[in-house]
């Protein structure tokens, strides 16, 4: 019996930041609720023995439910039955295990049977669900929609919704269109008030976990609007049965987790906050969460990318040796463990910042807040919005990387289907594309280059104390933080959009990986089992940085013309 929770130390080493107690002080309101619901925790090692506790449940049904199925869910897939989705065996097993569990609206208050975590180990719990089957954590994790319902929905909404997906209903987001992918504005899909009630009528594409039992949906609410001003957003109840799934995508991986398409005909729905506010605030902060729980999921297919690849690598034997005593082997392995480690220290951070910031937002319809606590919501707000980019799109390539290098250990047994790895291959393969692609994170990030809001972090942690053995790690970085300002100056200097977004991934990366590097000297600091990978990532970041800023130093924007298509 294993349990991915207790055989993944890095968890409980992320758990135990110093951060969390002031995040688990706002979100418990300083504790005042035991009064009223006798399994809210008491003090703060009350409350992270309850968050040991269910992440341990997680661990247990992951490792001996979720990961044993995984190959044969890959294998069935859903199923469409009288346009509807018939989940593949193993997935409903799985779900039914989670809600068994209580596991269903991790996040959402107790009024609402929910278990009212922070964001920190929801973020865990989905690390691992992520590491038995990237598909499955597409249906689990859609209880971010409960978030949104929760944060602008009126209260007689939340009090009917809520508490269904608290007690296992499954949620999705329909807000992708034949026509409109990433460019939501072109949504088309029509609301109409009939006889004072809404009704949606057309088709959206591409949707995860399509059938799910509550839908928040995208839909052009104004007529003769073309642009996102006329979106607003909707809750739309399966239980009135006028969505049909016209089809189930045959898709490279994350075969387990239904992507659909419908069709709406007169579909009663229910206005989610103000008209016209769609997709300027409601899907904008749907998708931060969305984001965020796709770098988890990088997170945890990279590290079951890397245990597949040690695990071949130690039972391989050729030329009379285990394979992993090869150099060319063991370097690829510890710079994917070390990978690994970074995404997974940029992913926590994230986290961070957006429970402290999301905590003080609450409380803020609760009370006024105090001047001290409007500067600490702004301040984590603003690092929230530049690190949950950075964190999505570094982490999914970063995670394809190791799922490519896992296969390669592998050779031509990582392409057979009798190994794990050729469905985590597949599976890694759209963290990158989906919830706004790598070059859209991008678009995003890069304000955290041009503000200076990364450049400021990366001052914050330079202030940090770490031991005396970590100062010669510190001064690399410095160098490293040198030639990323030089980088980011010379850019900004010519002052041309089209030239600032041509390096914008490039400084982007270059600022990850300064970043990347403080956060592991800090968690060196705690703990020196992370001083390897620090080494090594460090070797790394450098490479990389120095490659990125000469071939900035080198491109002028007449340059530009030569990368153009004709």
């Amino acid at each position: 019996m294993g349990n991915f929770y207790l055989d993944t130390a890095e968890l409980k080493f992320h758990l135990t930041h110093p951060l969390m107690q002031k995040i688990v002080g706002l979100k418990e309101r300083n504790y005042t609720e035991h009064e009223q619901f006798d399994y809210a925790p008491v003090d703060f090692e009350d409350a992270m023995d309850s968050y040991d506790q269910v992440l341990e449940i997680v661990g247990d049904i992951c490792a001996n439910t979720v990961a044993p199925n995984a190959e044969g869910v890959d294998a069935e897939g859903p199923h469409l039955v009288d346009g509807h989705v018939q989940y593949a065996a193993g997935t409903q097993k799985n779900l039914d295990a989670i809600v068994k569990a209580g596991l269903m609206g991790i996040t959402l208050p107790r009024k609402f049977n929910g278990l009212n975590f922070p964001i920190v180990p929801y973020i865990m719990a989905a690390d691992m669900v992520s590491r038995a089957d990237a598909g499955f954590v597409n249906i689990w994790g859609l209880q971010d929609c409960a978030e949104t319902i929760h944060e602008f929905a009126d209260e007689e909404q939340q009090q009917r919704y809520l508490p269904r997906i608290a007690a296992g209903e499954t949620a999705a987001m329909d807000l992708t269109e034949p026509d409109a992918g990433s460019d939501l504005q072109a949504v088309q899909l029509k609301a109409s008030l009939v006889e004072g009630k809404w009704q949606l009528n057309g088709v959206k594409r591409f949707i995860t976990n399509g059938d799910g039992n509550i839908s928040l949906v995208l839909a052009r609410s104004e007529e003769g609007t073309a642009d996102g001003r006329g979106l607003s957003m909707f809750i739309y109840d399966r239980n009135s049965q006028a969505v049909t799934v016209r089809r189930i995508e045959h898709k490279l991986g994350i075969i387990g987790s239904p992507t659909c398409e419908l069709v709406f005909r007169n579909a009663p729905a229910e206005l989610v906050g103000q008209r016209k506010f769609g997709l300027i605030k409601y899907v904008m902060a749907l998708m931060n969460g969305a984001r965020l729980g796709i770098a988890a999921q990088s997170v945890g297919l990279a590290d079951a990318a890397w245990r597949e690849a040690v695990a071949y690598a130690k039972e391989r034997v050729q030329f009379g040796s285990s394979i992993s005593k090869f150099p060319a082997v063991y370097e690829m392995i510890s710079r994917m463990k070390a990978k690994v480690d970074a995404i997974r220290s940029l992913l926590y951070e994230t986290a961070r910042f957006v429970d402290v910031y999301k905590a003080y937002e609450h409380i803020s319809r609760e009370k006024t807040l105090l001047p001290d606590e409007r500067t600490e919501l702004k301040a984590y707000q603003k690092l929230a919005d530049i690190f949950t980019p950075m964190s999505k799109g570094l982490s999914s390539e970063i995670c394809n990387q190791v799922a490519y290098d896992a296969l390669q250990i592998h050779g031509g047994s990582g392409f057979m289907k009798d190994y794990p790895i050729e469905r985590i291959y597949r599976d890694a393969r759209i963290t990158s594309i989906y919830e706004g692609t790598t070059q859209l994170q991008v678009v995003a990030a890069v304000r955290g280059v041009t503000t200076g809001g990364y450049l400021a972090q990366m001052r914050a942690y330079e202030q940090m104390e770490v031991k005396p053995e970590l100062l010669g790690y510190r001064n690399y970085i410095a160098e490293m933080t040198g030639e990323y300002e030089e980088a980011v100056k010379k850019v900004l200097e010519i002052n041309q959009n089209e030239y600032t977004d041509f390096h914008a991934r490039r400084l982007v990366e270059m600022a990850g990986n300064i970043i990347m590097s403080h956060l592991l000297v800090l968690d060196t600091n705690r703990d020196h089992v992370y001083w390897k990978s620090l080494d090594i990532f460090l070797k790394i970041a450098r490479g990389e940085n120095r490659g990125k800023k000469e071939f900035i130093d080198i491109c002028n924007p007449a340059d530009l013309g030569k990368y153009k298509l004709d």
